[in-house]
């Protein structure tokens, strides 16, 4: 086992950590960042292989690196991990990957450990937790019965129709992810149930030159609406429990598909699924896209995360545990805050709020053997 002591250790090297850990690199401060995948950018690889992100790329790349794809394109999430690879070395940021932090606790002298999978610990100052919003599927309690022959997935899992038993599929969940799941099943020939609330949809294609350059404009907007204003608050309710509205796909593009529309999924009768008015659906599988949460269970300070699973902040700053910091997590100070358009604004927050990276020499970080 070894001791690295470090001013900032940084728990995710995913777009939110990369930004993070670029602007320490230039402060000069001592910091490592920590990813328990086996490549930088595994946790945009290992997401359904159909998925193409929705910022124009005007919006998408990192500070410092522009993103290679067409001016008007958006990136799959492979070409999106593959990005973020490549900003990485490009920047020669101090990642170690196959790290898994198993539990972050308090010093007392207020520092920090964490510790790894391995076996190893780090010690540091700060913690700046950008692993993030969407690591735990979250499914009804009703699922357990279902029937047992009936094929049960969920989103955060799902990478391709090959995943779906042969029959008819029900998807659970009408947002961006749910809609996605449905058109991957309909064009794989399975007669498709999609069950759940209208969120409401971008009223255009994004996927024209002219739409691309308004959805910068809307973008950038969204970016704008905040907790420090009461609609931003509202919005923020709103956002936690129920999604984001439809930004890529529209109603249309469902009914062409052939894909049927029931509501909300409630109950469990006999094996089957329910909608609220009784509707009972046919499913040899079920794609939950019921939503997910961060993983934060290796986290053991007391209070620093809720009963929902989400870190108690504000900004990112962890309420009553100075020093502990989030970025990346929904609605964080605005809509845009789990994007790549909000991260760096909420990061640069963090870093001054914490003073992270205030009269740090230059120095490599030492390890000590144990």
């Amino acid at each position: 086992m070894s001791t690295t002591v470090l001013r900032t250790a940084v728990v995710g090297a995913g777009a939110a950590g990369l930004i993070v850990g670029k602007r320490l690199a230039e402060q000069g401060v001592r910091f490592e960042l920590f990813d328990d995948h086996v490549r930088v950018g595994d946790s945009w690889r290992d997401r359904y292989r159909s998925l193409r992100l929705f910022t124009p790329r005007s919006l998408l790349s990192l500070p410092g690196l522009r993103i290679d794809v067409g001016r008007f394109a958006y990136p799959t999430g492979a070409q999106m991990g593959d990005y973020l690879e490549r900003y990485a070395e490009h920047f020669g940021l101090p990642v170690r990957t196959s790290s898994r932090v198993v539990e972050l606790t308090r010093l007392a002298d207020g520092g920090f450990r964490l510790q790894l999978g391995d076996g190893d610990e780090v010690l540091a100052e700060h913690v700046i937790v950008t692993s993030g919003a969407h690591r735990v599927p979250i499914v009804p309690a009703f699922a357990s019965e279902l029937d047992p022959s009936i094929r049960q997935l969920h989103s955060v899992d799902y990478r391709g129709p090959e995943q779906l038993a042969a029959g008819p599929v029900l998807v659970v969940g009408a947002a961006n992810s749910g809609t996605d799941v449905a058109l991957d099943a309909a064009g794989a020939g399975h007669v498709v149930t999609l069950a759940g609330r209208h969120p409401g949809h971008v009223p255009f294609d994004i996927d024209t030159p002219i739409s691309n350059l308004v959805g910068g404009i809307f973008v950038r907007y969204m970016r704008s609406i905040t907790i420090d204003s009461a609609r931003g608050r509202a919005m923020r309710a709103k956002e936690l429990a129920h999604g984001v509205m439809l930004v890529r796909n529209k109603p249309a593009d469902l009914a062409r598909a052939g894909v049927v529309r029931v509501g909300r999924i409630d109950r469990v009768e006999a094996g089957r699924p329910l909608a609220a008015d009784g509707t009972a659906v046919d499913a040899a599988t079920v794609v939950w896209c019921t939503g997910s949460r961060p993983d934060l269970g290796w986290i053991d300070i007391a209070g620093v995360v809720g009963d929902d699973g989400l870190p108690t902040e504000h900004r990112g700053l962890a309420t009553g545990c100075p020093g502990l910091a989030f970025v990346g997590m929904p609605f964080q100070y605005s809509v845009a805050s789990s994007t790549l358009v909000g991260m760096d604004r909420d990061a640069a927050y963090v870093l001054e709020s914490l003073g992270a990276g205030r009269d740090e020499p230059v120095v490599d970080a030492p390890r000590v053997a144990a």
